[in-house]
């Protein structure tokens, strides 16, 4: 199933459909590793923040459930990051590469890259418990799904309505601050927060996709620009750690000075980037998306009722209602 609730549909069924899906191809790439143990961990983690971020929106009448179950599936999420957090920072030096200033600085980061793949390669063979890892998390997996068939929500579209628009606001309100903490204090952990709500953000419009198709999609690009360019700044923050922690792994002083470099001038330029982004991103307030939210799930939840009223109506006739296009409200 596409990671998509279609208002028309029950909420409950299509909140256990998408959050199933999820987690069965998460399971299928853990049993199967079509490329690999850790591109199927790399995949599989992927499937892992989407259920994350899904649970998100019924937090406001699920609290519990959504506690448990958040801390269930990050939990095991952590179990599996070793390796691919190392092949990140390889890649991350690879993107510094492609942008280099000078050849001494292509030098610096090549001597870098191939210091850091000895350290990832060293980390995966030390890593003897991945299999028994994998094995653990498609057993905690379907203990996720047996959760979810458990669970039970209002189907009601004008309770669904304001329930996405409580956690869509309570969401807004974090990006928000996130925005407002990268402007006042520029800090890693502040643009760690903001790519976070960038992520949450993507994957929100993708749920709620139907309940405006084009703006949603146009919404959904605008987001998945910024948290790219996060990304990146993110991988960046945390190859400084480890050259903070570690210098002696990147040589000596003048190719730990022009990877320095590198890493700090690409860093400005995507977090003046990213600010900016930003800024168009979380331009409405918390108030008026999360109400526009709300009237255009419930709105696209009522048309196919109206609709069968109308069938209903006209029963013993041609006659059948028009598609109707949804609209931002006056």
């Amino acid at each position: 199933m596409a990671y998509r609730l279609r208002p028309a549909k029950s909420f409950t069924a299509e909140f256990r459909s998408v959050a199933e899906s999820q987690l069965l191809k998460a399971i299928r790439l853990l049993e199967d590793q079509p490329d690999g143990q850790h591109e199927a961990v790399h995949d599989a983690r992927k499937r892992f923040k989407r259920v994350r971020s899904l649970y998100r929106l019924i937090q406001p009448d699920a609290k519990e459930f959504r506690r448990r179950e958040n801390a269930r599936i990050r939990d095991m999420a952590r179990t599996l990051a070793a390796v691919r957090d190392a092949t990140a920072l390889v890649e991350t030096v690879d993107y510094l590469a492609s942008l280099a200033d000078s050849a001494e600085e292509l030098a610096a980061l090549a001597f870098a890259s191939k210091t850091l793949t000895e350290r990832r390669d060293r980390i995966a063979a030390e890593e003897h418990d991945l299999p028994a890892k994998m094995e653990a998390a498609v057993a905690t997996c379907h203990e996720a799904i047996g959760a979810i068939e458990e669970l039970e929500l209002s189907d009601d579209p004008h309770k669904t309505a304001k329930r996405l628009a409580k956690a869509w606001r309570k969401q807004r309100l974090r990006a928000h601050g996130a925005l407002a903490a990268c402007a006042k204090h520029g800090d890693a952990e502040a643009y760690h927060e903001l790519r976070k709500c960038g992520q949450i953000y993507w994957m929100h419009i993708s749920l709620l996709g139907e309940i405006w198709p084009s703006a949603m999609l146009a919404k959904q690009r605008q987001a998945k620009d910024l948290v790219d360019l996060l990304g990146h700044e993110h991988d960046l923050s945390v190859l400084t750690g480890l050259v903070n922690e570690s210098p002696e792994l990147f040589g000596n002083g003048d190719t730990l000075a022009l990877m320095l470099g590198a890493i700090i001038a690409r860093q400005q330029a995507l977090r003046h980037e990213a600010l900016g982004k930003a800024e168009d991103v979380f331009a409405d307030s918390a108030e008026t998306e999360s109400s526009l939210i709300a009237i255009l799930w419930e709105k696209a939840a009522d048309t196919p009722r109206r609709e069968r009223r109308a069938v209903k109506v006209h029963k013993g006739h041609e006659t059948h209602p028009q598609e109707t296009t949804l609209r931002e409200p006056a």
